[in-house]
């Protein structure tokens, strides 16, 4: 059973007349009527009935047209369902974002207006850490994802795209005497108990902590970790240690923290958009453009 033949069909029930449904379709009343003998065949019914001066439904023709009509109308948005997949209009994009990126300005910006213009495709987003991003990305679990520096090399297949610098900052106790100050030097925490993210979380702070400690002259003593950002600034809160965490964590507002900016040269964190390198797919490169273009 051809498509055309059920606009055929739809014609020539709609006109009730072979030659004028025949002028709508712009094509001639001999092809016209052997499309509708061909069409009747496959379904094994028969839909009109002709005489030389009429042409009316039967019974069958009058269930098969609200049927064909549905078929049509299906086959139609089908049609600009995979239009719209191709100009990355429609279907699902699979997002991975760090701990710390909703907290960024940037990301809400790109992900409302993304939503905005393209209201077809389905944005499923996943809290991963930078590492498990990378691995997802690699077995097609992510298409995307906002990322930090992973502190290891990156492998060859991810392309990385820089999207914004953010400082870090010393998370510390209210009542600890270096929140008396406006800004430290990281040499200022030697003796100080860390929180962090366990060894193993995947972050791309926890290899930076300790980089940037070794480069101030001292290894960090870790006396706490904990898996999830606010339960960190939570036992920072609690007298449990400090850490350095990207600035934008400031938007977590705590009793008895406070964030101090770091005056060391290096003391900053890229926020990246990591992607499958030489592949172009429609959704995925519409995605990029607008976040690359804010």
């Amino acid at each position: 059973m051809e498509l055309r033949h059920l606009r055929y069909f739809i014609a020539v029930a709609e006109e009730l007349h072979f030659t004028r449904a025949a002028e709508r379709l712009h094509i001639g009343q001999p092809p016209l009527s052997h499309a509708i003998q061909v069409l009747e065949a496959d379904v094994g019914a028969r839909l009109l009935e002709r005489t030389k001066r009429s042409v009316r439904l039967t019974e069958a023709g009058k269930l098969f047209l609200a049927d064909a009509r549905k078929i049509l109308t299906l086959a139609e948005q089908a049609a600009e369902t995979a239009r719209r997949a191709e100009r990355g209009e429609a279907g699902e994009l699979r997002i991975g974002f760090t701990y710390s990126t909703p907290l960024t300005p940037l990301f809400a910006d790109v992900i409302n207006r993304y939503r905005q213009e393209f209201p077809h495709v389905t944005l499923t987003l996943h809290e991963m850490a930078t590492l498990r991003q990378l691995e997802a990305i690699g077995q097609r679990t992510l298409d995307l994802g906002f990322i930090r520096p992973p502190e290891v090399a990156v492998p060859a297949s991810i392309k990385l795209t820089s999207l914004r610098e953010d400082p870090l900052v010393a998370v510390l106790p209210a009542a600890h005497p270096l929140a008396a100050k406006k800004q430290i030097a990281i040499r200022e925490l030697e003796h100080e108990a860390f929180v962090m993210y366990p060894p193993g979380a995947g972050t791309g702070i926890y290899p930076q902590i300790f980089r940037l400690c070794r480069e101030a002259g001292f290894v960090p003593r870790v006396g706490q970790t904990a898996g999830e950002a606010s339960t960190i600034i939570g036992l920072v809160a609690a007298g449990s240690g400090v850490t350095l965490l990207p600035a934008s964590f400031d938007r977590i507002k705590m009793d008895g923290v406070c964030y101090r900016p770091i005056v060391d040269k290096g003391a900053t964190t890229m926020l990246f958009l990591a992607q499958r390198g030489g592949e172009h797919a429609p959704l995925v490169d519409a995605f990029v453009a607008l976040v690359t273009n804010l």
